[in-house]
């Protein structure tokens, strides 16, 4: 039977878009959990994460039909690419977020100081870079994505004002060591979400423009 390629693009795209919101849901909760103590949100995402594997099968099992039936070229060619590591990516995102809602339940037990203020910082900044490269992907933006390239500079200060902090927190609260342990830890992985929605910018600007631009200045 003949594959409707526009059609089948069509839907591929729709479903990395889903995967994409589900993404950002997942990264609210845990968000959520951080910031009001919703140790249910912390759960939620701890436990869910085998919709976001399931999807990211169905998207990379489409996209590999797609190059192996259709043969698509040039932009068609550009997208199922494009979508094939940004759904990736995605997964990597929602692995992260788990990894987090993991260290907020743990913090949940073991003594510790109030939350530096560049913990939730860094946490709204991914989610704002994660949010932006979403419009970007679905508006096909490459401007936009641009935007989100640049804009994970800030998150990397973030990130190394927090292990600053780090620094000078443990000589002098020794009682707190584990707590801050994993207050690094879940800055880590926020930086990590960051990292990888300015990969899936390069990748928007590679679909509308056929740049290959992983490695050029942004």
């Amino acid at each position: 039977m003949p594959i409707e390629l526009q059609s089948e693009l069509t839907s591929l795209r729709r479903d990395l878009l889903t995967m994409g919101a589900m993404v950002e849901r997942r990264l609210t909760r845990v968000i959520d959990a951080l910031v009001e103590n919703d140790l249910d949100a912390a759960h939620e995402v701890r436990e869910g994460d085998d919709e976001i594997d399931r999807m990211e099968t169905l998207i990379e099992e489409h996209a590999m039909r797609l190059l192996a039936l259709a043969h698509p070229v040039a932009g068609d060619l550009r997208l199922v690419l494009a979508v094939m590591r940004i759904n990736t990516d995605f997964e990597r995102m929602a692995d992260m977020a788990r990894g987090i809602s993991k260290r907020i339940l743990r913090l949940s037990e073991i003594e510790h100081d109030e939350l530096p203020g560049d913990l939730i910082d860094i946490a709204f900044a991914a989610r704002t870079m994660l949010t932006d490269v979403l419009v970007a992907l679905g508006n096909e933006d490459a401007t936009l994505g641009r935007h989100v390239r640049s804009s994970d500079r800030r998150v990397d200060d973030i990130n190394k004002a927090i292990l600053l902090w780090a620094r000078q927190q443990m000589p002098a609260h020794p009682e707190w060591v584990e707590a801050d342990l994993e207050i690094m830890a879940m800055a880590q992985r926020f930086e990590r979400i960051a990292d990888l929605a300015a990969s899936v910018a390069t990748e928007v600007i590679f679909l509308v423009e056929g740049q290959l631009s992983r490695h050029a200045a942004v």
